[in-house]
C-alpha cells in the first residue's frame, strides 16, 4: 500500500500517465499541423498536384513584385492593428482596471465590469455585421443629424484612409474586457498593507498607480502584451465580418490573415485557384515573427521570486 502511493506521488515517473491526453491533443491538433504547414510551404500547385520547389515560395513572398507587395502591405495593415489595440485596448483596460478596483465602491464596480465585458461574449460576426450597419451613414445619417452630430455620417468603411481604423476600434470595443479583466485580477491581488503604507507616505493616486501599481502587474502587462500580439497577427474574423476577405477598400483593410485565407484557401481574384504551399509559406514567416516578438517580451517582463 505504501509503496504504490509513492510511485504516484509527484516526484516520481508516473504522472507523466496524466499528461498523455492533453498530450497527444496538442501533438495532432497543434504540432503535428504547424510543422505539416513547414513541410507543406515547400510545395507548390493545388492539393491534387503539388510539386517540390524548395524556399520558392519565400523568394516570392520577399522578391516577387506582385506578391511582395500584397504581403508588405497586409504586414504594415497588421502592425498597425496591433498599434491600435496595443494603445486602445490595453491601455483603456488598464484605465478601467484602476477604476474599478478603486475601495468601498465594489458593488458599482463590479456592474461597469460586467457591462464592459459583455461585448467579448457576442460572436464576432454578430457585432462586426452590426458596426457595418451603424457605420454605414445611409442607415445612420438621420440618428446622427437629430443628434447634431451629421458631421460623423461618412462612409467610414468606404474609405481607404479610415477603414482600418475602423475596424481596429471596432475589435478594441469588443475586446477591451478581456485585458479589463486580467488587470482587474492583479491590481486585486496587491497586498493591502502596501496602499496602507504609500497613503501614509502621502502618495497621490497617480504616484501609487505609477510606482506601485504598474510595476507590481508588470508582468501580466507582459502576458497581456504577447496575447494581444499573437491575437492580432492572426486576426481575420473581424475584418472578414465589416469588410470581406479581400481586404477592402482597396486592400486598405488587408491583414495577414486574409491575406493567407485568399492565398491558402480561397483562391486569389480572379482565377480563384488557392496556392496552399504559398499560404502555408506566408504561415510559417507569420510564425517565425510571432516567436521573435513574444520570446523578448517575455524576458523582458518577468519578474524574479
Amino acid at each position: 500500500m505504501h509503496s504504490s502511493y509513492n510511485r504516484l506521488e509527484p516526484r516520481g515517473f508516473y504522472w507523466f500517465l496524466y499528461t498523455i491526453p492533453a498530450l497527444l491533443v496538442y501533438i495532432f491538433f497543434m504540432a503535428y499541423p504547424l510543422l505539416d504547414s513547414i513541410r507543406l510551404s515547400m510545395y507548390s500547385g493545388t492539393y491534387s498536384n503539388m510539386t517540390f520547389v524548395g524556399l520558392e515560395n519565400f523568394r516570392k513572398i520577399f522578391f516577387d513584385s506582385e506578391v511582395s507587395t500584397r504581403y508588405v502591405n497586409a504586414l504594415l495593415n497588421t502592425v498597425v492593428f496591433f498599434l491600435y489595440h496595443m494603445l486602445v485596448q490595453n491601455v483603456l483596460g488598464i484605465i478601467f482596471a484602476v477604476l474599478l478596483t478603486q475601495r468601498g465602491k465594489e458593488r458599482r464596480n463590479s456592474i461597469y465590469q460586467t457591462i464592459i465585458f459583455i461585448p467579448t461574449t457576442l460572436a464576432i460576426l454578430v457585432t462586426g455585421y452590426l458596426w457595418k450597419l451603424i457605420l454605414n451613414p445611409v442607415w445612420s445619417k438621420n440618428l446622427l443629424d437629430a443628434i447634431g452630430l451629421s458631421a460623423l455620417a461618412q462612409p467610414w468603411l468606404g474609405k481607404e484612409s479610415t477603414a482600418l481604423t475602423a475596424v481596429s476600434l471596432v475589435s478594441c470595443w469588443q475586446w477591451v474586457g478581456i485585458p479589463m479583466m486580467m488587470f482587474v485580477a492583479a491590481l486585486r491581488n496587491i497586498s493591502e498593507d502596501i496602499f496602507e503604507a504609500a497613503n501614509i507616505e502621502g502618495a497621490n493616486r497617480w504616484q501609487v498607480f505609477w510606482r506601485i501599481q504598474l510595476p507590481l502587474i508588470k508582468p501580466v502587462v507582459g502576458i497581456v502584451a504577447i496575447l494581444t500580439f499573437v491575437n492580432n497577427f492572426n486576426a481575420f474574423d473581424v475584418v472578414f465580418a465589416m469588410e470581406t476577405a479581400n481586404g477592402a477598400p482597396g486592400y486598405s483593410t488587408d491583414i495577414l490573415g486574409t491575406l493567407f485565407y485568399r492565398v491558402g484557401i480561397a483562391g486569389q481574384h480572379p482565377i480563384g485557384i488557392p496556392n496552399p504551399g504559398l499560404g502555408a509559406a506566408i504561415a510559417t514567416i507569420t510564425f517565425l515573427m510571432l516567436i521573435a516578438g513574444v520570446i523578448p517580451v517575455l524576458l523582458k517582463t518577468r519578474t524574479k521570486e
